[in-house]
């Protein structure tokens, strides 16, 4: 029986060979990401909830992620730069109005900044699709208008793309789409606008999922970092295709200071000794890939 397919992709086992090799013959592609998120206070929705129920307007849930933005944030970036982590921001661009001194730190520390939509509590899998189009447009233009240069990534809010946003992101110009947790390598898709590159997304390594959803604790977390960058450290050397590992943190999450302990400590254990880690951002990893491995001919 033939299931219904997204038609996007093949499927490629990991034994598939890929050429391309990282910088200096590094064989594990490394990068972390920090969510700035910004959400509306008494309307909408708040994404994820630790008080569940509470109508809006919902004070704890805005106020716990307001944390990330006055606090988190900066502690996280500090936790990255001590060890020579490049920053990448996963940004909400409402966050430049409303933190501008948050986004001033990471864009000094040379960070790249990808399209998370303009606020979380809007998710593309739901507007129409001339307002997916119109949000991508305006994400796009924000963060030009501010750093300097577009976007060349993209992660939906709430991890939440419409049947239609590879299609709308090539369109729109992005290069690269985060929405796809399905590798370990980065794959070339197949939209109506032509070839978008699917650079990996950690599902598991991920603050959101692993302890907002599944209750890990800040240790457990950090543990789960330990493991997963050493596992596939190993199964890099092993094998002829180099991998990515990305982990992502939320600035209200792991910002906290009784899961950020154990995350930095986390982050100087797998960086002490770095000579097969290539440290770098999701946008280093697509332009790479794709100098070395360009999409195949229509």
């Amino acid at each position: 029986m033939s299931l219904a397919d997204h038609g996007r992709f093949p499927y490629t086992p990991i034994t598939a060979g890929t050429p391309v090799e990282w910088p200096h013959g590094k064989r594990l592609a490394l990068y972390v990401a920090v969510a700035i998120e910004h959400f509306p206070y008494g309307e909408g929705a708040l994404g994820l909830s630790y008080s569940p129920g509470i109508p809006q307007p919902n004070t704890f849930n805005w106020a716990w992620r307001e944390y990330g933005n006055r606090v988190g944030g900066f502690r996280l970036l500090d936790a990255l730069t001590g060890t020579a982590m490049p920053p990448t921001v996963l940004l909400n661009t409402a966050a430049y109005e409303h933190c501008p001194e948050l986004l001033a730190a990471y864009r000094e520390a040379g960070a790249e900044f990808v399209g998370h939509g303009a606020t979380n509590a809007v998710h593309p899998n739901g507007l129409s699709l001339d307002d997916e189009r119109a949000m991508l447009v305006e994400v796009r233009d924000a963060i030009e208008r501010a750093e300097g240069r577009r976007p060349a990534g993209w992660m939906s809010p709430g991890a939440n793309p419409s049947a239609h946003t590879e299609d709308l992101l090539a369109e729109c110009g992005y290069g690269y789409t985060l929405d796809w947790p399905h590798d370990e390598r980065p794959n070339w898709m197949t939209t109506s606008a032509g070839p978008l590159l699917s650079v990996p997304y950690p599902h598991e390594l991920n603050d959101v999922p692993a302890i907002a959803l599944h209750h890990a604790t800040g240790r457990d977390f950090a543990d789960a970092i330990i493991d997963g960058v050493t596992e596939l450290r190993e199964a890099a050397a092993a094998s002829d295709t180099p991998l990515v590992c990305g982990i992502v943190a939320h600035s209200f999450i792991v910002g906290q200071p009784h899961r950020l302990r154990p995350f930095r400590a986390a982050l100087e254990q797998i960086t002490a000794s770095a000579d097969d880690l290539w440290l770098t951002t999701p946008g280093a990893i697509a332009e790479r890939f794709a100098a070395a491995c360009p999409p195949p001919a229509a």
